[in-house]
């Protein structure tokens, strides 16, 4: 059992930036790919960014490359997602995931994956 826990989140204006977090319990945070995905009013959960288990590669949707960055440190148990440039399209409640393997978070079918965090409200205004 794994249990996610994110933090960061904010009203920030347009252009400005925030760090988010994902703080996951037990010892097995190594085993798992992790992913951040977001979800505004009305629309569907989508995928945002992926990180491998050991941190050595990372997927991004089209719509945040070169804006967002995604890390962990497996000695804190900890994935990061610093969002900079931020427009109010990035507007969306932030979820912290985790699955077996990259593939599956880049996949980013709900089915895929492991664990789920309660989420982090991420608001840009214009």
């Amino acid at each position: 059992q794994v249990q996610l826990v994110e933090s960061g989140g904010g009203l920030v204006q347009d252009g400005g930036s925030l760090r988010l977090s994902c703080a996951a319990s037990g010892r097995t945070f190594s085993s798992y790919a992790m992913g951040w995905f977001r979800q505004a009013p009305g629309k569907e959960r989508e995928f945002v960014a992926a990180i491998s288990r050991s941190g050595g590669s990372t997927g991004y949707a089209d719509s945040v490359k070169g804006r967002f960055t995604i890390r962990r440190d497996n000695t804190k148990n900890t994935v990061y997602l610093q969002v900079n440039s931020l427009k109010p399209e990035d507007t969306a409640v932030y979820y912290c995931a985790a699955a077996p393997s990259l593939g599956s978070v880049l996949g980013g079918a709900p089915s895929t994956i492991d664990y789920w965090g309660q989420g982090t409200q991420v608001t840009v205004s214009s």
